[in-house]
C-alpha cells in the first residue's frame, strides 16, 4: 500500500530506488512549501492582488557579517550547514537526503524593505502592458472636397499610379472632378488603353477639356464609341490625329455636346460636309474650328458653319477646295466676327474672292480717297501662305480695311511686287509678325522707305524675309535701327552682309541696357533670334562681331576683360542667338552656351581661338613663300581652336592637360 508523504505518494517496495533529478527537485520545493517558519517571507502584495494579501517583500542575507578572505564565519549560514548537514553520501549506493531546515530563522538574517510604494494601494502597470495611446488617420477624417483638391495636384499618370493603393483610393483617384481637363496628349504612350478607357467612362460626364491629339489609343472604333457616349459636356475638343474615327461616332459625339466652343478635326477622314451641317445645328456657341486638311470636305461646309455659329471668331482651313465661290465669299464678309482666318495651302482662293471676302459685292467707293465704304474687318491674324493664284489686285484690296492686323503671312505668294503691300503696312500699326518668304520680286525700298518708317515699325517683333533674293544690306540696315522691339529675324539666302550683323549686335546692345543697369546679376537670356545662314556676303568677321558682342560685359566697353568671381560681372541682359554657316555653327553654339552660363573668360577664349584658326586658314590658302609655315601654322591653330572647344582639358603654357577627346580626320575625295 502506498502511504502520503508530504504531499507525494511512495511505494514501500521501492523506497530505496535512486530517486531521478526531478524527483530530488520536486521532493525539496515540496519540503520548503510546508515549513511553517517560511510563511512570512516575501513583500506584502497590493490590495487588488487576487491570490493572497499576507506575504512581505525580504531580502535574505547570507552572511551574518562581511568577511573580508570570502571564508564562512563561525556564526553564518554556510558554517552551520558545513558541520551540521554535509551533502555527501555516508555510504555509497546509499539514497540522497536533503538538508533539513530546522530553525533555519535563526541562521537566516531576515531584512525587510520599507518603501512608500509599498504601502500604496495601486502600482502602474509596466510599459509593455500599458495600452498604446491610438493613432489618429487624418486622411480618413477629412472630408471628400478636400482630398479631391489634395489629388488634384498629381498628374494623370500619377494618379493610375496612386488607384492601386487601396479601394478608396481607386474610387477617389477615377472621381470625375479630377478629370475635368484630360490632356491625353501628354501621358497617352505611358498608360495602357484599358486605363484610357476606364478613365474616360468614369470621369466622361465631368469632362470639359479633351485633348486626344495623336492618341492612339482611341483609334479603335468600340473605344471611339465608348468616348462619343461618355463625353456630353465638352466644351474643348481636340481629336487632331485619330485616323480611324467613325463617321458616325464622330456625329453621336457632335450631337450630343452643344456647349461646343473649340474644336479641332485636323485631318480627320471622317470629316464631311455632313458634319459640318451637323456642327451648325448642334453646337451654336462654336468660336475656334479647325478642319485643315480634311480631304473629304470643300468650302462649301465652312459656308455652313459660318452661317450656323455666329460667334466664330477663329477659323482654319487649310488645303480645303472650293474657295473660289464667291457665296463663300460673301458669307464670310457678311460675318465680320472672325479674328483669325487662316487659308494657307488653299490654291483654289482667287483674287476675286478675296476682294469679296474683304469689301463684299459692288461696295461704294469714296470718291476723295478711292477706297470703298465698308466697315472695317476685325481680323488680327490671316495666313494666305501658299495661295499661288494671288496677286496685287487681291492682296491690295487689305489695305486699310484691316486696321487691327497683327500679324500677316504671305509666303510663296510669289507674284506679289511692293505695291501689294505698301498699303497694308501703311494701315497696319499693329502689326507684330510679317512674314514676307520666298517673294523675289520684293526690293529694298519696301524696307527701308515704308516698313521703317511706318507706324509699326516700333511693334515688330518678328521679320521673315528668307529667300528674298534682292534684299539685303540697304532694307535691313533701317529696320535694325527702328524696330528696336525684334526678336526674331529670317534673313538667310539673302544679300545682307557683315554690316547687317553689326547693327544687329548694337541694337540689341542698347536695347539691353536699361534692363543691365536694373537687374544686376542676372544672367543674359537670347534676345534676339538671328538666321544667316546661306548668305554669300556674311563672313567670319560679322560672326565674330556678334560673338563678341554677346560676351562684351556691361558698362565695361573698351576695357580688356579680367577673369572675376564678381557674380553681378555678367555679358549684356540679351543676346543673339545666331544661326549662320554649318561649318562655323558648332562654335557659335558652344560660345553661345557658355555666354548663358556666363562663363565669360572661356567664350572670349574660345571667341580668340577661332579667330586665330580662321586667319590662319586664309593665310595658308594664300600662294607665295613661307607656305609649308602658313600650313603649319594653321594647323596648330585648328588644333587649339578643337581642344578649347571640346572642352575636355586646359591649355596652359602651351602644354594642353586634361583628356582630349578623340576625333576623326577629315575624309578627302581626290
Amino acid at each position: 500500500m502506498s502511504v502520503p508523504v508530504d504531499g507525494v505518494v511512495e511505494n514501500e517496495g521501492v523506497a530505496n530506488i535512486k530517486k531521478s533529478g526531478r524527483h530530488r527537485l520536486l521532493r525539496g520545493l515540496h519540503r520548503m512549501a510546508s515549513s511553517p517558519s517560511l510563511a512570512h517571507v516575501g513583500r506584502q502584495r497590493s490590495a487588488s492582488n487576487p491570490y493572497s494579501a499576507h506575504s512581505t517583500l525580504s531580502c535574505v542575507s547570507l552572511a551574518s557579517s562581511p568577511t573580508p578572505f570570502a571564508q564562512a564565519s563561525p556564526g553564518s549560514y554556510f558554517s552551520h550547514f558545513s558541520a551540521d548537514h554535509s551533502s555527501a553520501p555516508t555510504t555509497p549506493g546509499s539514497p540522497v537526503e536533503s538538508p533539513g531546515y530546522d530553525g533555519i530563522e535563526s541562521i537566516l538574517a531576515v531584512r525587510k524593505i520599507e518603501h512608500p510604494l509599498l504601502h500604496s494601494t495601486s502600482i502602474s502597470l509596466p510599459l509593455d502592458v500599458k495600452r498604446k495611446a491610438a493613432r489618429t488617420n487624418m486622411w480618413e477624417k477629412m472630408p471628400h472636397e478636400i482630398k479631391i483638391h489634395v489629388l488634384s495636384f498629381l498628374l494623370p499618370k500619377e494618379l493610375v499610379r496612386v488607384s492601386r493603393v487601396s479601394k478608396d483610393f481607386h474610387t477617389m483617384c477615377f472621381d470625375g472632378q479630377l478629370w475635368t481637363s484630360f490632356d491625353a496628349s501628354e501621358f497617352y504612350k505611358e498608360i495602357p488603353a484599358e486605363s484610357m478607357a476606364k478613365i474616360i467612362v468614369t470621369a466622361g460626364p465631368f469632362v470639359k477639356d479633351l485633348n486626344l491629339r495623336g492618341c492612339v489609343q482611341v483609334e479603335h472604333y468600340k473605344r471611339a464609341e465608348v468616348l462619343a457616349k461618355a463625353c456630353r459636356n465638352l466644351i474643348n475638343a481636340t481629336l487632331e490625329g485619330c485616323r480611324n474615327f467613325q463617321r458616325t461616332t464622330l456625329h453621336t459625339l457632335l450631337k450630343s455636346n452643344e456647349k461646343l466652343a473649340t474644336l479641332n478635326l485636323t485631318g480627320l477622314t471622317a470629316v464631311t460636309n455632313a458634319t459640318c451641317k451637323i456642327i451648325a445645328q448642334s453646337c451654336p456657341q462654336l468660336e475656334m474650328f479647325n478642319v485643315s486638311w480634311c480631304k473629304h470636305m470643300d468650302a462649301r461646309g465652312i459656308k455652313t458653319v459660318v452661317e450656323g455659329c455666329p460667334k466664330l471668331k477663329d477659323l482654319r482651313a487649310g488645303e480645303i477646295k472650293g474657295f473660289e465661290s464667291s457665296e463663300v465669299a460673301h458669307a464670310l464678309f457678311k460675318t465680320n466676327n472672325l479674328e483669325r482666318l487662316v487659308l494657307a495651302g488653299c490654291d483654289d482662293l482667287s483674287d476675286n474672292a478675296l476682294q469679296i471676302m474683304v469689301r463684299g459685292f459692288d461696295p461704294e467707293i469714296d470718291v476723295l480717297t478711292d477706297r470703298p465704304m465698308v466697315p472695317p474687318r476685325k481680323l488680327r491674324h490671316l495666313d494666305l501662305s501658299r495661295c499661288t493664284r494671288l496677286s496685287n489686285n487681291g492682296v491690295k484690296a487689305l489695305g486699310y480695311l484691316v486696321p487691327d492686323l497683327e500679324g500677316l503671312q504671305l509666303s510663296g505668294v510669289t507674284s506679289i511686287t511692293d505695291a501689294a503691300l505698301e498699303p497694308i503696312i501703311a494701315s497696319t500699326p499693329r502689326l507684330t509678325h510679317l512674314e514676307l518668304e520666298d517673294l523675289p520680286e520684293l526690293t529694298n525700298s519696301l524696307l527701308s522707305e515704308h516698313l521703317a518708317k511706318a507706324a509699326c515699325a516700333s511693334n515688330l517683333e518678328h521679320l521673315s524675309i528668307s529667300y528674298c533674293e534682292n534684299l539685303g544690306d540697304t532694307g535691313m540696315l533701317p529696320i535694325f535701327r527702328n524696330c528696336t522691339k525684334l526678336k526674331s529675324a529670317f534673313i538667310d539666302n539673302t544679300r545682307v552682309s557683315d554690316l547687317v550683323l553689326a547693327e544687329a549686335a548694337a541694337m540689341v546692345r542698347e536695347r539691353a541696357t536699361a534692363k543691365t543697369t536694373t537687374q544686376k546679376g542676372v544672367k543674359p537670356v537670347a534676345g534676339l533670334n538671328l538666321v544667316v545662314y546661306d548668305c554669300q556676303n556674311v563672313t567670319w568677321t560679322g560672326v565674330r562681331e556678334v560673338l563678341s558682342r554677346n560676351a562684351e560685359i556691361a558698362g565695361r566697353r573698351n576695357k580688356p576683360i579680367q577673369p572675376t568671381t564678381n557674380p553681378n560681372l555678367y555679358p549684356s541682359a540679351e543676346i543673339i542667338s545666331l544661326k549662320c554657316f554649318y561649318g562655323w555653327q558648332m562654335t557659335v553654339d558652344e560660345h553661345t552656351k557658355r555666354v548663358l552660363n556666363g562663363d565669360v573668360g572661356a567664350a572670349n577664349r574660345l571667341e580668340r581661338k577661332w579667330a586665330l584658326y580662321m586667319q590662319a586658314n586664309e593665310e595658308a590658302g594664300v600662294a607665295g613663300a613661307n607656305g609649308r609655315r602658313r600650313r603649319r601654322r594653321a594647323r596648330e591653330a585648328a588644333q587649339a581652336h578643337a581642344d578649347e572647344e571640346d572642352g575636355d582639358g586646359v591649355n596652359t603654357g602651351g602644354v594642353f592637360t586634361g583628356r582630349r577627346r578623340a576625333r576623326t580626320a577629315a575624309c578627302a575625295i581626290m
